[in-house]
């Protein structure tokens, strides 16, 4: 990196070789809160250690994560550690570990440059540890694995560095490894460095380093064997030493397996009890030493916002500033913050930005630097930094913001669609304002969270990616903006497709004397592939329709999709191809087009024949071996597909099936009474799958 030349700022403190900026992943209870609390109290950041067991975690500030002991939204904070005398900067996002609040984890992976994916060493890799993963790699976030939880009964080390292998498709190489295992877990040993860290004081704060064990030399030598083999494979300086028989020294592998941790082609897995503050402090060393720097991403991509040409613009203070927004909140003492990262060029309070996507100026207002809820003013914010402005205004989740003389748009983000609603309303007609107020509000900081009005019922759907989710936000509404509000059974986000290929000539032609209206079009409609969304291609020739009235057929099309055909839910996943029509000089207008667009996607949808396609969930239950009969037997009866079941050492089994969102509804509530408390599950959205005939004839004589 030592070519990449740049200045920086003299009013910076940290050079920016030396920031990292990481995201803490993992599925729900692998200890993630938990370990980034430590983190705070060993980098001196916290004086005491919070806990997510009594509800005191720093980073879990909001009251319903406090009560459920779980993470809702994603909490930002720096913090230092000097690693060789070298003081770094660490800007870290706990994120959730529940799928229903997919949205945090990938806003905040947009955002980061290197990530640390938390396992639990008895659940190993889990279904929502494997969604984290599949979005750290889309957006090119290079990896450490921490396994947590040594000290649990069934720990497994090696079983979860193979499953990170077998299941993640990842090359993983141990660098510390446990001495000793569940409660007889003492420390670990760095295997590269061969020597042993026990961890002393009242919580583990100080580090004593000593030789290994003789009685575990051993199994630290085959780590240390297996790891250069792994990196021989992609690393040619240590490939060449290889091959000439010559062991590279410990500063050659340390540069090595960071080379191959940023090109994504290793994945360093230290281990630790966050819990029994043990292991923690040579996982920052990991961090430090593998992880990115903004530097090591040196090129960032956009577009040009006038031609939409490719852009590109390196880190540095003195570049031109971009920034990407990626969340934004509702703050009771200041209004709303806007979370963003800043690629490049500084950010000063009261400067002026430049919205691409509206076109329009924008005043930083107050510039805060943030520790979970806790904020720090600061004049300015350099490149490679983190923060939160308050008084910015027409910006959503998503949007750049940068210098208007030099403008750019970064690369966005995209977000599942919901899959679960719930009709709501408030308890007095005094209270109608408030809630809309507080559900815009919470919509704007939700990119997940959806709020319509149904025409034919007057009533205010919302919907959000599970039971869960719904509830939160519900609970928000109460605390946050003091309003109650009485809530509908919950409803499935079914979707429509359409079966096969139709043709529809459809006119729309309206004579009341004076201007009439005239709009004529003859479309092909043809189902597409799943996940393929909506095509509409213009194959009109000869000017039969003038081309100012092609935008208007495809606004009607979309529209009468959006509003369904058989039972009210999108059609999705189809092209049309708007083939010939006809226009008179006189009567025609876009709205008699966009007229004859929706009733010729109505028409040619009723002749195509129209199926319900339904979300299904990937479910994976963990249960007691002598409960499993009666948990598959319930799954079964709920429509479930069994995908597979894997048989554990400790008296549970694993077992994952597909099951339709509709049959889940109170599973929490079944799975307790059939496995008396001991059985837990997990679900996330997999795919949208057709409705059987007897089912969907069910929900088109409800609707």
């Amino acid at each position: 990196m030592n070519d990449k030349v740049f200045a920086e700022s003299p009013n910076r403190i940290i050079p920016l070789r030396q920031v990292r900026n990481i995201g803490i992943m993992a599925h729900i209870d692998a200890g993630k809160t938990t370990l980034t609390e430590r983190i705070l109290f060993y980098t001196g950041k916290n004086y005491k250690i919070g806990d997510t067991h009594e509800g005191t975690a720093t980073m879990d500030w909001m009251k319903q994560e406090q009560e459920r002991g779980i993470t809702i939204t994603s909490a930002a904070t720096t913090c230092f550690w000097e690693l060789n005398d070298v003081k770094h900067r660490i800007n870290i996002i706990d994120t959730p570990g529940h799928v229903d609040f997919t949205a945090e984890v990938e806003r905040s992976l947009r955002v980061l440059d290197g990530a640390v994916a938390v396992f639990c060493s008895v659940g190993k890799v889990q279904p929502q540890t494997e969604t984290v993963w599949r979005q750290a790699q889309k957006y090119k976030v290079p990896i450490i694995a921490l396994i947590n939880k040594m000290d649990r009964t069934g720990a497994d080390f090696e079983g979860a560095v193979g499953e990170i292998k077998s299941k993640l498709g990842a090359n993983p190489i141990p660098v510390t490894i446990p001495i000793g295992k569940e409660n007889e877990f003492r420390g670990v040993i760095d295997v590269f460095a061969n020597k042993a860290y026990y961890f002393d004081g009242d919580n583990g704060e100080k580090m004593r380093i000593e030789d290994v064990p003789a009685d575990l030399q051993d199994y630290r030598d085959t780590f240390y064997h297996e790891g250069l083999e792994v990196l021989a494979e992609v690393d040619d300086e240590v490939m060449e030493l290889y091959l000439e028989e010559k062991t590279p020294d410990y500063d050659m592998i340390q540069a090595a397996l960071r080379r191959a941790t940023l090109a994504a082609k290793a994945v360093p897995v230290c281990c630790a009890s966050a819990f029994k503050k043990r292991g923690v402090q040579p996982l920052l060393d990991a961090v430090v030493r593998y992880l990115p720097s903004p530097v090591d991403t040196w090129e960032i991509h956009g577009t040009d916002p006038d031609t939409g040409a490719e852009k590109t613009r390196h880190v540095g203070d003195k570049q031109p500033f971009s920034a990407l927004v990626f969340k934004i909140m509702t703050d009771p003492f200041v209004g709303k913050l806007y979370y963003f990262r800043i690629y490049s060029g500084v950010a000063q309070q009261g400067m002026t930005v430049f919205n691409p996507r509206t076109n329009k100026r924008e005043r930083l207002g107050r510039l805060l630097q943030m520790h979970a809820n806790q904020r720090e003013e600061r004049d300015e914010i350099f490149s490679g930094d983190i923060a939160a402005a308050v008084g910015l205004k027409n910006v959503t989740t998503g949007d750049t913001i940068c210098f208007e003389d030099d403008p750019i748009v970064l690369e966005s983000m995209s977000f599942p669609e919901p899959v679960i609603s719930i009709a709501v309303e408030p308890n007095s007609s005094g209270d109608r304002d408030k809630l809309s107020k507080g559900l815009i509000a919470l919509a704007e900081e939700d990119p997940t969270f959806q709020v319509q009005s149904n025409e034919e019922t007057g009533q205010t759907i919302i919907s959000g990616m599970g039971e869960l989710h719904l509830e939160i936000i519900l609970d928000r509404l109460v605390r946050e903006f003091k309003v109650e509000a009485n809530t509908g059974a919950p409803q499935v986000a079914y979707r429509e497709a359409i079966c096969k290929t139709a043709t529809s000539d459809m006119k729309f032609v309206r004579q009341s004397g004076g201007r009439g209206q005239y709009g004529h079009c003859i479309i092909n409609l043809i189902p597409g592939e799943r996940g393929a969304g909506i095509v509409i291609e213009n194959k009109v020739v000869g000017g039969n329709i003038p081309k100012e009235f092609i935008k208007p057929i495809e606004n009607g099309i979309r529209e009468a999709a959006a509003s369904g055909v058989l039972a009210g839910y999108s059609v999705v996943d189809f092209k049309v191809e708007i083939i010939d029509g006809s226009y008179h000089p006189v009567d025609s207008s876009e709205m008699a087009f966009k007229i004859a667009g929706s009733m010729a996607f109505k028409d040619a949808a009723k002749k195509a024949g129209i199926e319900l396609l339904e979300p299904i969930m990937k479910v994976e239950l963990t249960t007691p071996d002598e409960n499993m009969g009666d948990l598959i037997g319930d799954l079964t009866s709920r429509r479930g597909a069994i995908a597979e079941i894997n048989a554990g050492d400790n008296g549970f089994t694993r077992v994952n099936a597909n099951v339709p969102l509709a049959e889940m509804f109170g599973y929490a509530t079944a799975i307790r009474s059939l496995s008396r408390g001991r059985a837990s599950y997990s679900m996330e959205p997999a795919h949208f799958e057709k409705v059987p005939k007897q089912v969907q004839d069910k929900i088109v004589e409800k609707k």
